[in-house]
């Protein structure tokens, strides 16, 4: 019977062992790429900013406009025949 726990105690140390190896070698990796990582989106980023601030620069005394609002419709026209109906209320 103690041979039955001393099995299940190896068992989870042996687990934890090899978690611990795997967070090991996670950590060692992720400091090895995340500079990698970061210059590349960093750079990413500044060459979107780049062009959208070319896109935006416009010579001195240029007008555009970015939005034209619809034309207003017409209203339909109503007649006017004092046509009026009661409504009754159903209780």
């Amino acid at each position: 019977m103690l041979n039955y726990y001393i099995c299940k105690i190896m068992g989870l140390i042996r687990i934890l062992i090899i978690a611990i190896c795997i967070l090991y070698v996670i950590k060692a990796l992720a400091k090895i790429l995340m500079p990698f990582l970061f210059k590349k989106v960093a750079s990413k980023m500044q060459n979107n900013m780049d062009a959208q601030n070319q896109a935006k620069h416009k010579p001195e005394g240029t007008i555009s406009v970015d939005y034209i609002p619809p034309n207003a419709k017409k209203q339909p026209k109503v007649k006017d025949n004092n046509d009026f109906i009661a409504y009754e209320e159903v209780k």
